[in-house]
């Protein structure tokens, strides 16, 4: 009796955690949307600026469809344009890497597309500093930087070109990293070609610079965690790691120091965005389970963990 009335006041103690953070997290991923789209709106698509990623795309589709369509007279509105990609990426992520995610992924690109146009048709397209790319390359690095490290921190992604690098990285050798750096890179030579100035790749890439930096700087901590996890039910937690979060792990086989009981030890590997809802996962099948984690550092992650 005692025992049961324990275990219900732990689990009571981690739902309530676990609401305080979907708040939190929920809350930077607003935040971060709207400073995101604030950097597109007002400091990057004005300039023709094109920092990568589906809004990159979208920019430059936005300028090429200026005056084709009676309805969209002053081109095809960036968040829209951004969603036609954004959807089916996403899907395509969930069916072949499991994203764990995914519910705040598609908050995050839905609420990003939705303040683009929104304070596209508030603030219109003028530029707010008139032909100064550098100022405008510099402060539209600085506000998407702030916006992507508050996404992050919420444990979530706005999709879009680092869901595409996952996918062919998964099936290549190639890093997640190296791979958005080319696809970033074509999307800003698809500016260039698109307008014909030379100026183009330049401030953008000096964007992306000043908005990798400004990340590398408040987004401190690795991005990867190492799990131990130590449970009475390890094959259900197997199913629920391998089938339902489609990650992977390892069985330690062990001992206990006090009892000598022999038990397995599950190691796995997860990104800090995955990490949340690995622990409620393990928790709603196990509320017992004991879990540690700590740093793992890149030479650590093998693909055939």
């Amino acid at each position: 009796m005692k025992t049961d009335l324990l275990n219900q006041q732990k689990r009571i103690l981690n739902n309530s955690l676990l609401n305080s953070h979907v708040v939190k997290d929920y809350t930077l991923i607003v935040i971060g949307s709207f400073l995101q789209a604030l950097s597109y709106v007002l400091f990057l698509a004005p300039y023709k600026i094109i920092p990568g990623g589906v809004y990159g795309i979208s920019i430059v589709i936005h300028y090429l469809t200026d005056g084709l369509f009676s309805w969209a007279p002053d081109g095809l509105p960036m968040g829209v344009t951004a969603l036609c990609f954004n959807i089916p990426l996403m899907l395509l992520a969930m069916k072949k890497i499991g994203l764990g995610s995914g519910a705040k992924t598609v908050a995050t690109f839905l609420l990003i597309s939705f303040f683009v146009d929104t304070l596209t048709y508030l603030v219109g397209s003028e530029q707010l500093v008139a032909n100064d790319r550098f100022i405008a390359s510099f402060y539209g690095g600085v506000v998407l930087g702030l916006g992507v490290t508050c996404i992050f921190k919420a444990h979530s992604t706005s999709a879009g070109t680092d869901v595409l690098a996952r996918l062919i990285a998964n099936r290549s050798n190639l890093k997640v990293s190296n791979m958005i750096i080319l696809i970033d890179s074509a999307v800003v030579i698809l500016g260039l070609v698109a307008f014909q100035d030379w100026a183009v790749p330049l401030y953008s890439w000096f964007t992306i610079f000043v908005f990798g930096k400004i990340v590398e700087m408040l987004q401190v901590e690795n991005p990867n965690r190492a799990v131990f996890i130590i449970s009475q039910k390890p094959l259900e937690l197997k199913k629920v790691i391998v089938d339902k979060l489609g990650m992977r792990g390892t069985f330690i086989h062990g001992r206990g120091m006090y009892e000598g009981s022999e038990k397995e030890v599950i190691f796995t590997i997860t990104e800090r965005k995955d990490l949340e809802r690995l622990k409620a996962e393990i928790k709603a099948v196990d509320s017992l389970a004991f879990i540690s984690t700590m740093h793992a550092s890149k030479d650590t992650i093998t693909p055939n963990l």
